[in-house]
């Protein structure tokens, strides 16, 4: 305890780091307050009413939200449309050569940036009249001017997606972590009180007792520390240096290694994935009568739901790792620098070799993650509540643990850099990010 409050003194120490919390946290403040800002013309009463009995996909995406998907927020699409927008223009450096090109380079990477944010403004204008008519029922719009009152209500939910996203980039440059992660994490903590009380209400009044809950609590404990191990897990390449004569000395034997994450991908897959997934419910909702084999699709508990969204998050975790590492970079760079990995010859057969070595690992990473994505379903098969199931992994807790290890990796890398002790005196804390491959030099 007396170290917990040594290292808190330390980070209120550095002015830096300090106004980068400060920063993070009233951003983060405002986009609380702004996802209880109801739409103009909107019945709360009513409103509660027509949506009391909710559940599904629409609860996630609440979830996703903070909750303000439910209340008929100015902030109700949160972030997602800009995820969408993230998700097309990442397909598009997978099809289309000259947008890989741009990836690759500082402004073109800025240009992609910037047709993401229009392809967010675009979807969101898509979004914003589903989600009208299908979550504002009738009886609860008080406006005198229905059609004028539905514009306003479009440019609203648009401009708040606009707003929010402005947040989530103003916290990745002058706060801590990343914007957008973190503000997917504050909504979904935002929800885990209230379920929590349910759970522990539900048991309690006869729902299986306080053995039940335990078990549940240890079985969550339990899923935290395997996503831990998951983003934490590496596999370590040696690579050995060739020898370098400076001055009238000579230097050789040194040795590095090439740390390859067993998740390099991170969080990005699941969401991705759910950012997909949530389509359906989108032209589910826009039906009167939908069609009947669509309905397996906005069920969380159904076979078809949980295999594709399991297939969705293993092709994706491939996808993003392929954008993150490039083993064909790192085979140039150990040519450059006079490395070599033991008994494998440099250039394209040692590229061949991380890639080989890359999809070995990131198979069981991939398999493990598609399953803690599916885990709530089977939580909720078990007999837990569907709202506190949801952070048995899957997007909720993945996502959270993810973000904190992230934010607290920063963290400990300005207390590190100014000569304090870090967070853990066991080790360094290993976030998502894919660490950088440094070159040993004699």
């Amino acid at each position: 305890m007396k170290n917990l409050f040594s290292t808190i003194k330390n980070i209120w120490r550095i002015e830096e780091l300090r106004n980068r919390i400060l920063i993070t946290l009233g951003l983060l403040l405002v986009y609380r307050i702004g996802s209880f800002i109801v739409l103009p013309g909107v019945d709360t009463v009513r409103l509660d009413a027509n949506t009391s009995g909710g559940g599904g996909l629409a609860e996630l995406l609440s979830i996703f939200t903070g909750g303000a998907f439910n209340r008929a927020s100015i902030f109700a699409l949160g972030i997602m449309p800009y995820i969408s927008g993230s998700i097309i223009v990442q397909l598009m450096g997978m099809a289309i050569p000259m947008v890989q090109k741009m990836q690759r380079e500082d402004s073109g990477r800025k240009k992609l940036n910037q047709w993401t944010r229009y392809l967010a403004i675009v979807i969101a204008m898509f979004q914003a009249p589903g989600y009208i008519f299908t979550t504002i029922p009738e009886e609860a719009r008080l406006a005198a001017n229905p059609q004028f009152w539905l514009i306003s209500s479009m440019v609203i939910l648009t401009a708040g997606t606009l707003f929010v996203m402005w947040l989530g980039e103003r916290i990745t440059e002058r706060g801590l972590g990343n914007g957008i992660s973190l503000i997917i994490m504050i909504g979904i903590i935002a929800n885990f009180p209230q379920a929590l009380a349910q759970e522990i209400v539900g048991r309690t009044s006869g729902g299986g007792g306080l053995v039940m809950l335990l078990l549940e609590l240890v079985f969550l404990l339990l899923t935290i520390a395997g996503i831990i191990l998951l983003v934490q897990g590496t596999r370590r390449i040696p690579v050995q240096f060739a020898k370098r004569v400076v001055g009238n000395k000579q230097y050789g034997g040194v040795r590095n290694y090439i740390p390859l994450k067993v998740n390099a991908a991170g969080v990005m897959p699941i969401i991705f994935a759910q950012a997909i997934m949530f389509i359906p419910l989108y032209v589910y909702q826009a039906f009167q009568q939908p069609p009947q084999w669509m309905a397996g699709l906005v069920d969380m508990q159904s076979f078809t739901y949980n295999i594709l969204f399991f297939l969705m998050v293993v092709v994706f975790t491939y996808f993003y790792t392929a954008i993150m590492v490039n083993p064909n970079q790192m085979a140039d760079d150990m040519k450059r620098n006079g490395g070599f990995i033991p008994g494998v010859k440099p250039g394209k057969q040692t590229a061949n070799h991380i890639d080989e070595l890359l999809s070995r690992i990131t198979l069981p990473g991939a398999i493990f993650l598609g399953f803690v994505a599916i885990l709530p379903a089977f939580a909720m098969m078990a007999g837990i509540k569907q709202q506190f199931a949801y952070f048995y992994g899957g997007t909720s807790m993945l996502i959270t643990v993810g973000v904190l290890l992230d934010t607290l990796q920063q963290v400990e890398s300005h207390l590190l850099s100014r000569h304090y002790d870090g967070l853990m005196k066991s080790g360094r804390i290993k976030g998502r990010t894919n660490p950088a491959f440094s070159m040993a030099t004699s």
